[in-house]
């Protein structure tokens, strides 16, 4: 059995270079992806619909009711 993908909710501050698969201020789903985060990057499921790679300093995680 494979385990559970953890989900978190990341907000958008800033899509510089990706103006068409991020939008300012909007909440994306972030995967947990500990080798990517290692390297200063986050997986996000995107404009889309897919998960890509952004990096870390583009998002701040949010917790919602």
């Amino acid at each position: 059995m494979s385990k559970p993908v953890s989900k978190q909710l990341v907000v958008c501050i800033n899509n510089d270079g990706y103006p068409a698969s991020l939008e300012k201020r909007k909440i994306y789903v972030l995967l947990r992806d500990a080798a990517a985060e290692k390297r200063g990057l986050l997986r996000v499921i995107d404009e889309s619909g897919d998960d890509y790679l952004y990096p870390k300093t583009f998002f701040r995680t949010i917790a919602l009711p």
